[in-house]
């Protein structure tokens, strides 16, 4: 069980980088290519963000060493997808893949599934593939490749923190509040297959 305390300052942290950041984003500004660009690449887009949350989520539902296991292999795949978009190596279906992944994380909370701990691991890094190999290919010409994908496994690593820390939160206090929090995933996934978002 996380303190309160931890809670709080983790999620105040959270805000202050959300707050923070977005001047970085503009041309002009500090640095437009990078590790500032790499870390806001998750969070402009809703497709990355939801599902980035959602492993956050079923890991937290599922516990134990799911916990560590999955957003490490989330971000681990995602880091090779990168390597491999930024190297240009084509890879199928990364769009569908993309959003395949926002639905199927999504009900993977909303229903509760129960996944080994290795089944989990297969699905999350086959997901992790399609969102790395987006974030290579649009590495901008003049960034460094190496911090830019710094930049965007930071992000991806605190987008799954606060998905664990909502998920323990609400597993506490409600089960069926992350329930709920993966349902809207699984809307948000379907509303941008049917490009109403």
């Amino acid at each position: 069980m996380i303190p309160t305390t931890i809670k709080r300052t983790f999620l105040l942290a959270i805000l202050l980088l959300a707050a923070a950041m977005p001047a970085y984003a503009h041309v002009g500004v500090g640095t437009t290519s990078s590790f500032s660009a790499g870390f806001m690449h998750p969070l402009s887009g809703l497709d990355h963000l939801t599902a980035m949350i959602a492993v956050g989520l079923l890991a937290a539902l599922k516990g134990g060493k799911a916990i560590v296991a999955w957003p490490l292999a989330f971000v681990g795949v995602m880091l090779a997808g990168g390597a491999l978009g930024t190297l240009q190596v084509p890879v199928p279906f990364v769009e569908p893949g993309i959003l395949a992944s926002v639905v199927v994380l999504g009900l993977l909370v909303a229903l509760a599934v129960d996944l080994p701990v290795s089944a989990g691991v297969a699905i999350i890094g086959l997901f992790a593939m399609f969102h790395g190999h987006a974030h290579g290919t649009e590495v901008p010409e003049n960034a460094g490749g190496l911090d830019y994908m710094a930049g965007f496994a930071v992000a991806t690593a605190l987008l799954h923190a606060v998905g664990i820390v909502a998920g323990l939160g609400f597993g506490i206090r409600s089960p069926g509040l992350a329930r709920a929090a993966g349902g809207a995933c699984a809307a948000i996934g379907a509303g941008l297959v049917f490009g109403v978002l």
